[in-house]
């Protein structure tokens, strides 16, 4: 994430929050607490919802929400079993400031595109340069 942190590790130790925005900053963590905003889903219903990921992941990202409390794991002991997952009173009051995120997205998105493509353009202008 901030690769300064990366580096110093005593910068690391002054920055208690680090662990959490990396965590709840990660490109699935983000997604399935999106899909759950909506409500209670089951897993396959979250699998559908997010193609991209793999079940492997998706599970792996709902255990660590589970840890760090911000989704909540409700088995039911029927055959198959049955688990249900939502989001807890702490995972929904990251739905504001992950909206506000989404919204400086979608406001910047021509922006950033824009400038991706001219730093692109400058490094092969540079590699170009250095060749010849």
């Amino acid at each position: 994430m901030n690769r300064l942190l990366d580096r110093d590790p005593d910068l690391q130790a002054r920055c208690p929050v680090r662990d959490i925005l990396d965590r709840i900053g990660d490109r699935w963590s983000v997604l399935v607490i999106n899909e759950l905003a909506s409500g209670t889903l089951r897993f396959t219903a979250l699998r559908r919802a997010i193609p991209d990921i793999s079940q492997r992941m998706l599970a792996q990202t709902l255990r660590t929400l589970e840890t760090d409390g911000l989704v909540s794991r409700t088995v039911f002991p029927t055959i198959p079993p049955r688990v249900d997952y939502a989001l807890t009173a702490l995972g929904r009051s990251l739905l504001d400031p992950l909206a506000a995120l989404v919204a400086w997205a979608e406001d910047h998105r021509e922006a950033v595109h824009a400038a991706r493509a001219a730093s692109k353009e400058r490094a092969e202008a540079n590699a170009d340069a250095l060749a010849t």
